[in-house]
């Protein structure tokens, strides 16, 4: 919704202007906010919880300090510590979990229930060794842990959170192309809608529209900002057509 300058008199929202001079803003309200965290969720989640990208991740990373009994907590604990603070210097979100009233295993489904993208985890073989073992939250089980050497940490951690952010976006984006289908029918709409998104040649008007998600509850999901460049025919009117709209469900 395009609210003008209503908005930003009443709350009295001013900017420079190329001419150096303060003016009220002109607003606008998508309503995505929540949708978007939504979509997010939906997204990217698995069933065990979140998996949050890390860009948007409020803890990018927590520490788990792994010890059995009292006499080696301290080191454990005071390693643990330190790897916080050195990933917090380099701008990192991090979150030490060092309550000791709960077993390891706990934390390890709790945190990946809260979808938090990089778990480290060390304890007194790892101080002996100089290492920490690294669990990735995007690829569950073995497959996402390593083992990474104490030096140089901060930096390959972030460089692991970027390598995390890419794969979801990869896997998102291959997801969404594989449930995409390209129709030149009616008919085919039908049958694509059933398994995601019908993209075709798009003529119709707001009649149209409503014909088709009366009958298949589809509607026009978005008209993508980059488009064939030539023409075709819409699939539904059967007349001339200069975009592609693709079709969806909402839910």
């Amino acid at each position: 919704h395009y609210m003008g300058q209503n908005f930003a008199r009443a709350f009295d929202i001013k900017f420079l202007d190329p001419n150096n001079e303060q003016q009220h803003c002109f607003t606008t309200s998508w309503g995505l906010s929540t949708r978007f965290v939504g979509a997010m969720i939906m997204t990217h989640g698995d069933d065990k919880g979140l998996v949050l990208p890390p860009k948007l991740a409020p803890i990018q990373v927590v520490i788990v300090p792994i010890y059995k009994g009292d006499a080696e907590r301290p080191a454990v604990v005071e390693a643990a510590a330190a790897i916080k603070q050195e990933l917090a210097a380099h701008n990192l979100r991090v979150k030490l979990d060092d309550r000791d009233n709960l077993t390891p295993g706990f934390k390890f489904n709790e945190w990946e229930l809260k979808g938090v993208p990089v778990r480290i985890e060390i304890g007194p073989r790892d101080l002996q060794n100089g290492t920490v073992m690294v669990g990735r939250r995007d690829i569950p089980g073995r497959e996402g842990k390593q083992i990474m050497p104490r030096a140089g940490l901060a930096q390959r951690i972030a460089e692991l959170l970027a390598e995390i952010q890419a794969n979801l976006l990869e896997k998102a984006t291959r997801f969404r192309d594989e449930h995409t289908t390209d129709v030149t029918s009616y008919d085919q709409l039908k049958d694509a809608i059933d398994t995601g998104f019908a993209r075709g040649w798009w003529a119709g008007d707001r009649v149209d529209e409503e014909r088709i998600q009366t009958e298949t509850k589809a509607t026009v999901r978005c008209i993508p900002l980059e488009q064939p460049g030539d023409s075709g025919t819409c699939f539904y009117t059967g007349k001339p057509a200069t975009k592609v709209a693709i079709f969806g469900r909402s839910y």
